[in-house]
């Protein structure tokens, strides 16, 4: 598949992959024009996720592409990223569903998993053939996370029993398991299980009437003495540094993700400003029109240059909690006025679905704040700068 750049790739950051990886990105773009583009609206606008793309994405690899056991090359970090940014281009919701799946929910088996639950579970989620989320939110516990976990566990015997609730839970109307953050109620500590979501006494309901990332399918999640094993503790999540470091990773790919949506908006408010015509001409030929796009390429091109940096980072083994937590508060908060000036350059049209940008712009609003909010990441980076702690 030939891989041509973008022309919203001002700076031609795409030459950075490999030809192998450039390959591969050739193929998933192909792939998300013909089949994903002309469908997506229509799931968004039902809020519903087309789950015939399931099989499709992990056929071409997105289901694997971060961890080692499954992935079917040796592919950077800067790849990945574009992975999530080519999604997030096309679709918002459905980059989100694969950083669930890919991110949250296999990366944390990786990360924090004993090898025989690396084996077991890893094949699964990147075939597709099971479907994960990630069970950390809760409805009192957002930002404050490390502290305010309420879900608690208790171990009996063999048997750890979990009691609480989630919300915000990405997939989890038709997850197969969901990876569970409890507090350990005999040491306080924060401890991580694979709960697959037949267990009794777990429950999932839909949360209706999102106005952002409406194909995706989050959940409230009740646990009433759900029963889990000790063989679906994850061996290594004893802390929520642990979670912490699961975070870490998936958070920079957000930021791709974010600079992905930034450029699905711009580049339909420059194919509208081609076609509409005002005062007897285009309006891409009207100066104010001009600015707005030019204003939106520069916020997208500078969110470009940090995003591979803080990949490339990652890939020599340097990139710490400030390098993602600066690109996520950095790139979210330029995509939400890249957003909103091109849907003010495509006017009244700019909030109907069939032009494109309402949808980036309706979506941009979760970007901001998952996984992260703008400012819990400026805390961490703050920290980094003055060397003083000030969260409260």
């Amino acid at each position: 598949m030939t891989f041509e750049p973008l022309a919203s790739d001002f700076y031609a950051y795409e030459s950075l992959p490999s030809d192998q990886e450039k390959e591969a990105l050739g193929t998933l773009r192909a792939w998300l024009e013909a089949d994903v583009k002309p469908i997506i609206g229509g799931y968004w606008e039902r809020a519903e996720f087309p789950m015939q793309i399931v099989k499709p994405l992990a056929d071409l690899g997105t289901l694997s592409y971060n961890w080692e056991e499954t992935r079917p090359f040796e592919n950077s970090a800067v790849f990945r990223g574009f992975v999530a940014f080519e999604l997030a281009r096309i679709d918002p919701s459905v980059a989100t569903f694969v950083g669930v799946q890919n991110g949250l929910a296999t990366g944390t088996i990786s990360v924090c998993g004993s090898k025989e639950q690396r084996d077991e579970w890893i094949p699964k989620l990147a075939s597709g053939e099971v479907i994960g989320a990630f069970g950390l939110t809760e409805p009192l516990s957002g930002s404050d996370s490390a502290q305010g976990l309420r879900t608690t566990a208790r171990r009996e015997g063999d048997t750890w029993v979990l009691n609480g609730s989630k919300r915000w839970i990405g997939n989890a109307t038709f997850s197969d398991i969901t990876i569970i953050w409890a507090k350990d109620v005999a040491d306080d500590q924060v401890k991580g299980f694979i709960v697959p979501t037949s267990t009794p006494g777990y429950t999932a309901t839909k949360i209706e009437g999102k106005i952002s990332l409406r194909a995706v399918q989050n959940a409230d999640i009740t646990l009433e003495n759900v029963a889990v094993p000790e063989s679906l503790r994850l061996a290594n999540a004893n802390s929520f540094r642990d979670t912490a470091n699961v975070l870490r990773l998936t958070r920079a790919e957000v930021a791709w993700a974010a600079v992905g949506t930034s450029v699905g908006a711009y580049e339909a408010a420059v194919k509208y400003a081609g076609e509409r015509v005002q005062f007897g001409k285009t309006i891409g030929s009207h100066q104010l029109i001009q600015d707005l796009l030019v204003k939106c390429l520069g916020n997208i091109t500078a969110s470009l240059g940090m995003v591979v940096r803080v990949s490339e980072m990652l890939d020599r083994g340097e990139q710490r909690d400030e390098h993602s937590a600066l690109a996520k508060a950095y790139t979210t908060a330029r995509m939400r006025e890249t957003v909103a000036w091109a849907r003010e350059a495509v006017g009244g049209n700019g909030i109907t679905l069939e032009y494109d940008v309402a949808r980036f712009f309706a979506d941009a609003e979760a970007l901001y704040s998952y996984e992260g909010t703008r400012e819990m990441n400026t805390l961490i980076v703050g920290r980094k700068i003055t060397g003083k702690a000030a969260f409260v």
